[in-house]
């Protein structure tokens, strides 16, 4: 089974990332009940044991995510730290300043790239090492921040120089139009030019959109008309049944990026006839190497919980 290393780069890589692994979690507990670490679970997390090497098979020790988390400021990393997620990461793995990007992309790209690409590139070798097959890096970011928009193509590139036969899937949040941070704009246009060059597949995520979802859901929900009541726990913005129990603002949101994730990356980690390579995507969906912007889209985004099946009605047609 091969595994994938997830970077996140960014307070928008980084707050989506650790829905992703929450989800994660209950989606591998829910499959595997019994406890035990198998190559599905491998995929995403390493199995430590008391003196903190990696473990196979057996009964699961202790996980840690395959993750590299990269953000200039100390905020989201200091909250997935002092979180219900944090014995998934070691101190080690999280890379951060204080002073932040200031929304510039020039200031992540040349001024922070350059200053932390050594502590990057070696923490990115060390989850490598880690990895009995190495298939994909997933990166996390948005492209209207400072961090996010240019640290995140720097990095995206040392992933490129680093690793160049292992393929690059880039996850990007691009900003609304009605985004308060003047730059984002530009910061989006500098940052897209470095995805066209250097990632293999690239998901755009609108901002808009995951708003405009998470109204309809909640308009929904709160309509209480007959056949439009929708059951919580089973819309695709719910965080029911993961680690974290209080949802904060934008879980909702940062949930569809998950789930978008997650069921991306369920046909490799799951047996099945339906199981394939990630690197598959890039062969069947990216006709040339520069055109790899390729459109999701998920459903259904909730189950009704009073609908009324009406029955089936069989016509039999004689032939005379």
């Amino acid at each position: 089974m091969t595994q994938s290393i997830v970077v996140q780069v960014g307070q928008c890589g980084n707050q989506v990332g650790c829905r992703f692994w929450d989800l994660a979690l209950r989606e591998h507990a829910h499959v595997n009940q019994m406890g035990v670490y198998d190559e599905a679970l491998s995929s995403f997390f390493r199995n430590v044991d008391q003196r903190g090497a990696d473990s196979t098979g057996g009964k699961i020790n202790a996980l840690k995510a395959r993750a590299v988390l990269v953000d200039m400021e100390e905020g989201v990393l200091g909250e997935i730290l002092q979180g219900p997620l944090r014995s998934l990461f070691s101190s080690t793995q999280l890379i951060s300043d204080v002073s932040g990007s200031g929304n510039n992309w020039a200031v992540g790209h040349h001024t922070y790239g350059l200053a932390y690409r050594e502590q990057i590139v070696d923490q990115v070798r060390k989850a490598a090492e880690h990895c009995d097959c190495l298939q994909c890096f997933f990166l996390i970011h948005s492209m209207g921040g400072g961090t996010g928009s240019g640290l995140g193509t720097f990095v995206l590139k040392l992933l490129e120089d680093e690793f160049p036969e292992v393929c690059r899937i880039v996850t990007s949040v691009y900003p609304t139009a009605e985004d308060d941070v003047i730059t984002s704009p530009y910061n989006s246009v500098l940052a897209m030019k470095e995805l066209t060059e250097h990632a293999d597949c690239v998901l755009p995520v609108d901002n808009q959109s995951l708003v405009d979802i998470v109204g309809k859901i909640q308009h929904m929900s709160n309509t209480g008309k007959p056949g439009c009541t929708i059951k919580k726990d089973c819309t695709i913005i719910s965080g029911q049944g993961g680690v974290v129990k209080v949802e904060k603002p934008f879980d909702a949101m940062n949930n569809i990026v998950a789930n978008l994730l997650l069921n991306i990356t369920s046909s490799a980690r799951f047996e099945g006839s339906l199981n394939m390579d990630l690197n598959e995507i890039a062969m069947n969906l990216v006709p040339f190497p520069r055109l790899h912007y390729l459109l999701s889209s998920l459903t259904p985004l909730y189950t009704l919980a009073d609908v009324n099946i009406p029955p089936r009605r069989f016509v039999i047609i004689y032939l005379q």
